[in-house]
């Protein structure tokens, strides 16, 4: 007979933190670059600008920044985290993989270090193996990341996607929750639509460049995500009346706001950081929602709708309480 790792009820979130280059590039600028205008993109996406990482700033460089935000916002010391999952669908190196290169960054001893590649919903895929860990007991601490470097894989004379495209960072610490009352992070409903998985594609064929079927995608969203994010919030135990707040993939708003109103949660907290980050990917989710929170605009023990989806194509949704203090 096997002996199982002993089990806690599962886990919570208690710490946000986020990064976003130095950079910020305007719409008036992207007009000089490429033939658009300031109104078109704001007609069609809703972004007015996005950050932009330097040259010699890489993924790995900006998921520590976030991830070292989020620990210090938890209270805790890097070597008290027991896992590191990375999502990002731009990374050039293969190995040591993000999770190794944070790991090291933060002077980390032998935490377990995971990255993933779901594209833009990868961040809810981390969710989720984390919070299965934690319940499992194999560790007590975890800290998720999204990261990503869209610049260095975007074709900058398509005006059709480089208006979207963005840098930036987001994490979460999790830890154990002990009772039933103090569980953070609900279900993962999560899934892939195979028939569209050249839905968005960065392969050799676009010459690593990120190109994407819009129109598709926008249908796909419109018909099928309201059913998923319900699915979340039904296997939390809670209904969408229960819902204060609303993270979804941060695309478009064009997705957005159309999205929030299928769910009747437009007179909720909707985050709509894509207008001053542009899409991030995985990243877009915890960067908006800790930019928010840290800046007050999210309260304490909220009931949290996140809704990732993209690439692969693939989608993951999980309800999750933000920390339980004010921010």
């Amino acid at each position: 007979m096997l002996k199982a790792q002993r089990a806690v009820a599962g886990s919570r979130i208690i710490g946000l933190g986020h990064y976003q280059p130095e950079r910020v590039l305007t719409n008036a600028e992207l007009a000089s670059m490429v033939d658009t205008s300031d109104e078109w993109i704001r007609t069609r996406t809703g972004i007015v600008e996005r950050h932009i990482a330097r040259d010699d700033e890489t993924v790995a460089d900006m998921a520590t920044a976030a991830a070292r935000a989020a620990i210090a916002d938890a209270g805790l010391e890097p070597d008290e985290v027991g896992l590191i999952v990375v999502a990002s669908t731009s990374v050039m190196d293969h190995s040591p993989n993000v999770a190794g290169r944070v790991a090291a960054a933060l002077g980390m001893t032998s935490p377990v270090i995971i990255d993933v590649n779901t594209a833009c919903s990868g961040f809810e895929h981390g969710i989720a193996m984390a919070d299965a860990a934690i319940r499992a007991g194999q560790v007590e601490k975890a800290v998720v990341i999204g990261s990503e470097k869209l610049s260095a894989i975007t074709d900058w004379t398509d005006r059709t996607t480089c208006v979207l495209t963005a840098d930036g960072a987001g994490a979460f610490v999790l830890e154990a929750a002990a009772t039933d009352a103090e569980i953070g992070v609900g279900p993962t409903v999560w899934g892939s639509e195979p028939t569209m998985s050249r839905a968005v594609i960065v392969e050799d064929e676009t010459g690593n460049k990120f190109s994407q079927d819009g129109r598709m995608i926008l249908r796909w969203a419109m018909s099928k995500a309201s059913g998923i994010t319900r699915d979340a919030v039904e296997q939390a135990g809670l209904t969408m009346d229960d819902i204060q707040v609303f993270v979804p993939h941060q695309a478009n708003l064009r997705i957005i706001e159309p999205l929030a109103e299928q769910l009747g949660l437009t007179d909720r907290t909707v985050v709509t950081d894509v207008q001053v980050s542009g899409n991030t990917s995985a990243a877009s989710i915890p960067l908006g929602l800790s930019k928010w929170w840290h800046e007050g605009r999210i309260p304490a023990n909220a009931p949290t709708l996140l809704f990732g989806f993209g690439g692969g194509f693939a989608y993951a949704s999980q309800v999750v309480l933000t920390p339980n203090r004010e921010p």
